[in-house]
């Protein structure tokens, strides 16, 4: 956009400038862990791996709202996503034309007896993982989001991971 100073700029000249700006697709997950430390994972049926629960954000919605629906959808729980734990970011790859941003949110700690309803449209199983053993079931980029997402539940931060095929 030109130089906001020198000008006042119609609605259309506004909308054609945010019309041309690259964009990114937009994801939320929780991690839970059960009692013991083990890492809750979901097998979607529509990939060969695992996975945290979430998913693609829908149109303008924020990444707790989003993490909270696709909880709701792929476990039947109803959460408050608990602080942010990682922000991943992916090149694009492959078929996947644009960047992804990934917001990993704390889901807590579940009971061992806490109901899990799983979305059978979408979701094969679920399983605890020790932390010890995610990269048998996850690709690298997800095993490396989930290791930092419990580094941040025990920090109390952050943490920003670019991914470019390390």
């Amino acid at each position: 956009m030109p130089d906001a100073a020198s000008k006042e700029f119609s609605a259309g000249e506004q909308a054609a400038w945010f019309a041309q700006l690259p964009t990114m697709f937009a994801a939320a997950a929780a991690l839970f862990t059960d009692p013991a430390g083990r890492v809750l994972l979901v097998k979607p049926n529509y990939r060969d791996h695992w996975s945290l629960a979430g998913g693609i954000l829908d149109h303008g919605e924020p990444p707790h709202v989003g993490c909270r629906r696709e909880v709701a959808e792929e476990l039947g729980l109803d959460i408050e996503p608990g602080p942010l734990l990682v922000v991943g970011w992916a090149a694009p790859d492959g078929i996947r034309p644009k960047p992804i941003v990934h917001f990993v949110f704390d889901g807590g700690v579940l009971a061992d007896d806490t109901p899990i309803r799983l979305q059978e449209s979408e979701l094969d199983g679920y399983r605890f993982v020790d932390p010890d053993d995610l990269a048998r079931y996850l690709p690298p980029m997800i095993s490396a989001r989930v290791t930092a997402g419990l580094r941040s539940r025990g920090s109390g931060t952050t943490e920003y991971l670019p991914w470019t095929r390390w």
